[in-house]
């Protein structure tokens, strides 16, 4: 799928991942049309890159019917909205657990069901989530967060298939730790010692490859994150023992009190 001349739907585009992308897809000739919860937050996107806003609040299901409708035509829906989901599953409110999945998972399952049948129509089209390595494989105090982004892999996976044969493509990508900006980043964190970080930018050349590839799924992380994801994966019992008392500690407490106001 090409981006230049298509018309593209990003969500979360007020986050700094967002930012980067809207930057990215407008410099490649999108028609982008970006959304968010505030309004003021929109404003400089439109005023810099030309690109349609609409407000939504994707935890709210009369908000994401709107934007399907206000983004009908789409060629491309990248799926990027979410929200941090941390913390020990006892202090979460019922509320706070009805909008992390809301927004990190079943916002972009409707997105993509209410989408999808124009692009099925034209046979061509593709949808891009993005997830995260947690996705993979999960710690302590991320039951929420980890919880929607696997099932957002799973979703996206199983779409792949159902679609396969329509021209319709679906991708999946993961990032690890993220510096400068997104939802690692400013909580200020350090990552686990030997655990390296990755830029906005091999985030946004991710998402740009899965689109223009059609790529099932593109993991954005080194080598080391990406081994231990898989490892993680494929034996949970085993990951769990090495992260108890490991150095990964200190950094998800530190997360999580950064992230505690933001759930």
């Amino acid at each position: 799928m090409r981006i230049n001349g298509a018309s593209i739907l990003l969500t979360g585009a007020t986050g700094g991942l967002g930012g980067a992308l809207t930057a990215e897809l407008t410099a490649r000739g999108a028609k982008l049309t970006v959304s968010g919860r505030l309004a003021d937050a929109l404003a400089p996107l439109a005023e810099r890159y030309g690109a349609r806003t609409v407000v939504a609040d994707l935890a709210d299901a009369a908000d994401v019917e709107r934007l399907a409708a206000e983004a009908a035509g789409t060629d491309i829906l990248i799926s990027n909205a979410a929200l941090p989901g941390s913390g020990d599953l006892l202090d979460c409110t019922p509320e706070q657990m009805d909008r992390a999945f809301a927004v990190n998972l079943l916002a972009p399952a409707m997105l993509a069901r209410l989408l999808v049948p124009s692009m099925v129509d034209a046979g061509a089209g593709h949808l891009a989530f993005v997830g995260s390595l947690a996705g993979k494989v999960t710690t302590r105090s991320m039951s929420l967060y980890s919880g929607s982004k696997f099932g957002l892999r799973g979703f996206a996976l199983g779409l792949r298939q159902d679609l396969h044969g329509t021209g319709v493509g679906v991708s999946i990508v993961q990032p690890g730790f993220v510096r400068d900006v997104g939802m690692f980043a400013v909580t200020g964190a350090k990552p686990p010692a030997g655990i390296r970080t990755v830029s906005p930018r091999q985030v946004v050349e991710g998402v740009v490859r899965a689109v223009e590839r059609d790529v099932a799924e593109v993991n954005v992380a080194p080598i080391e994150m990406r081994l231990l994801s898989a490892i993680g994966g494929q034996f949970p019992g085993f990951a769990e023992r090495l992260q108890r008392g490991g150095p990964g500690e200190r950094t998800l407490r530190e997360v999580v009190a950064a992230q505690r106001d933001r759930r």
